[in-house]
């Protein structure tokens, strides 16, 4: 059994339902775990918003996190993942924004920035908010591929970490809005 087939897996057992928010990876995440037999019961709906005006039409991410935050951003991936959770009955969201190549001086080749959202409990209860940054090698599409595999691990990892009550030992957790 490979790593994605083991989250599949996870997801299942753990009665799991996936939505994305994908700029970088543009719905490749979604297009991972939909190779695994069975992925429709994991998967309600993927965003694929390559342009600022996409993440802001379709997810509803703030001018504001725009202005304050680079578009290759953990606020950003957050703000991405809560507005596609807010649109999709999915328990749990992940995000993901970044660049591949040398396009921006500022942000390293193959940066990426991560945000998973889980709605723990009651409908009304506010979601937990994981956000990461992590930098891959290769050529754009190797680090486009090895980023979606990182995002959906997270969200095993980060369920777990839910589980257990240690959330903070995971990295940056955040409440959501």
């Amino acid at each position: 059994m490979n790593a994605i087939e083991r989250v599949a897996t996870f997801m299942q057992d753990n009665d799991l339902k996936l939505v994305t928010a994908e700029s970088c990876t543009a719905g490749l995440i979604a297009a991972t775990l939909a190779d695994i037999p069975g992925a429709g019961q994991l998967l309600d709906c993927a965003f694929v918003v390559y342009s600022v005006q996409a993440k802001q039409r379709c997810l509803g991410v703030p001018q504001s996190t725009l202005d304050s935050h680079n578009l290759t951003s953990e606020a950003v991936a957050r703000d991405m993942a809560l507005g596609a959770a807010r649109k999709s009955p999915a328990n749990v969201a992940v995000a993901n924004t970044g660049v591949t190549d040398a396009t921006d001086d500022r942000i390293p080749s193959g940066t990426q920035c991560y945000a998973w959202v889980f709605k723990m409990g009651q409908a009304d209860a506010r979601p937990v908010v994981f956000t990461a940054t992590k930098r891959f090698s290769g050529d754009r599409n190797s680090i486009r591929k090895a980023s979606a595999e990182y995002a959906l691990q997270g969200v095993v990892e980060h369920y777990r970490s839910l589980r257990e009550g240690g959330a903070e030992a995971t990295g940056r957790k955040h409440s959501g809005k």
